[in-house]
């Protein structure tokens, strides 16, 4: 192909990652032209409001799948936890690359980790998946929405909004803000979310020539970890109105898959383990499902859909 037309957000952060694949792909194919078609989705403009209240992660997909679909662009750059588990007819994911580091980071000014805040202390974050992590092992801390991007919640700390907040340590160190980092959480203690820390890459399905040219970007590890998590939380039925976690990582032949699913407030905490040889990567993911769907998952899930 001579040309082909990256779609993303105009985050600071997607720009960053739609540069990255534009690099890969122009290494890979020096006769072929790379662009960025810059996009504001729904999700960037309501910053009013938490994710869960407006219809979740995928406001930040949507317009960019248009612009795919009216043939203004060839592909798409995503964050893959802001994918929604269920493409729309039409799409496929055609390559997951090489996971950064998937785990979420404490960042503040005053304080060197989340045991040193005082009662009351405000911590900000996104997400509910945090939040119930937050409220069942720091009961004490006041946790309240931060929303933007991630140098609109820097801002917000520095400006002493917040005590501490919490952000995912790849895209502080795509955008070489390594130094805002006090500690990255092991996954023991914040469990990622699905697909943290891994891009992907989406296209119309069927464009067959298009997809075979981003075989080399796909990093198999990466992508077999990617599916047994989104399995796990299609599974569940998981969104952005669910508190859920899910973190696959090779170990040696196998697959070693730790979920969990928790009320917001943090009092029921569900959590669940498996393992499987990679090919597996899905069936690993729905029995992770079956093991928290067993414990009474089900029921927190039915509860914060009403």
């Amino acid at each position: 192909m001579k040309q082909l037309v990256i779609a993303s957000r105009e985050s600071a952060l997607a720009m960053w990652q739609a540069e990255h694949i534009k690099a890969r792909l122009e290494a890979l194919y020096p006769g072929t032209q790379v662009g960025i078609l810059g996009m504001t989705t729904q999700g960037d403009q309501i910053l009013d409001k938490t994710l869960s209240k407006i219809g979740g992660k995928g406001l930040f997909v949507k317009e960019l799948e248009v612009a795919l679909e009216e043939g203004r662009a060839d592909l798409a750059v995503h964050s893959m936890k802001d994918v929604p588990m269920n493409l729309p007819d039409g799409f496929e994911l055609a390559a997951i690359c090489t996971r950064e580091d998937p785990r979420d980071a404490f960042v503040s000014n005053r304080y060197a980790a989340l045991a040193d805040l005082p009662d009351g202390a405000v911590v900000g974050t996104s997400s509910l998946r945090r939040e119930s992590q937050l409220r069942a092992r720091y009961p004490h801390l006041t946790i309240r929405p931060l929303r933007g991007n991630v140098q609109t919640r820097l801002r917000k700390l520095d400006d002493g909004e917040f005590d501490a907040i919490i952000l995912a340590a790849a895209g502080l160190k795509r955008l070489g803000l390594h130094q805002r980092i006090r500690i990255e959480l092991a996954p023991q203690e914040s469990l990622p979310a699905v697909g943290q820390g891994a891009l992907g890459i989406e296209i119309l399905a069927g464009r067959a020539e298009l997809a075979a040219l981003l075989v080399p970007l796909n990093d198999a590890v990466t992508a077999a970890c990617v599916h047994a998590e989104r399995a796990m939380s299609r599974a569940l039925n998981g969104s952005c109105q669910v508190p859920l976690g899910g973190y696959a990582i090779q170990r040696g032949d196998m697959l070693v898959l730790n979920g969990f699913v928790a009320s917001v407030d943090g009092r029921t905490f569900l959590t669940a383990r498996a393992e499987a040889p990679r090919r597996y990567a899905d069936s690993l993911g729905r029995a992770v499902a079956r093991q928290l769907l067993d414990q009474g998952a089900g029921d927190i899930i039915a509860a914060l859909g009403q």
